[in-house]
C-alpha cells in the first residue's frame, strides 16, 4: 500500500504545500481537513491510525511518549517527527523519498525523525 501522510496541527503548512507542489499525487491530508486543531495527542494518533496515515509532526516534546503509549494497545501507521531547525526543502525532499521508496506496511508502529 502507498504511504499516506497526515499533518499534525503544529506542522508547518509550508511542508505540506511544498510536498504537494512537487508531487500532487501524494495523499497528504492537512490538519485542518482532518479537524485536528485543539485535539489531544492520543486522539490525533487514533485518527491517523484509523485512516492508515503516517502522522507528520514537529512535536518532539510529547508526541514520542504518546506514540509509545498508543502502540501498546493499538496499531499505528507510524509517525515522523520533523525538526523545526531543518530547512523546509530538506524535509520536503525526505518526505518525497519516503513516499517513493517505502510502503505503508513498513511504517506500522514505527517512529522516525527527520532529517534522516
Amino acid at each position: 500500500m502507498t504511504v499516506r501522510y497526515q499533518a499534525d496541527a503544529d506542522l508547518d503548512q509550508a511542508i505540506v504545500t511544498g510536498v504537494l507542489r512537487r508531487q500532487p499525487t501524494i495523499d497528504f491530508q492537512t490538519a485542518f481537513a482532518a479537524g485536528l486543531e485543539g485535539v489531544k495527542d492520543p486522539e490525533v494518533l487514533a485518527i491517523a491510525a484509523k485512516q492508515e496515515r503516517i502522522l507528520v509532526s514537529h512535536d518532539r516534546r510529547t508526541m514520542p511518549l504518546e506514540f509509545a503509549e498508543f502502540i501498546i494497545s493499538n496499531q499505528s501507521s507510524g509517525i515522523i517527527i520533523v525538526s523545526r531547525k531543518s530547512p523546509t526543502e530538506i524535509i520536503i525532499e525526505e518526505l518525497l523519498l519516503i513516499w517513493a521508496a517505502s510502503s505503508a506496511e513498513e511504517w506500522v508502529d514505527r517512529i522516525a525523525k527527520l532529517p534522516l
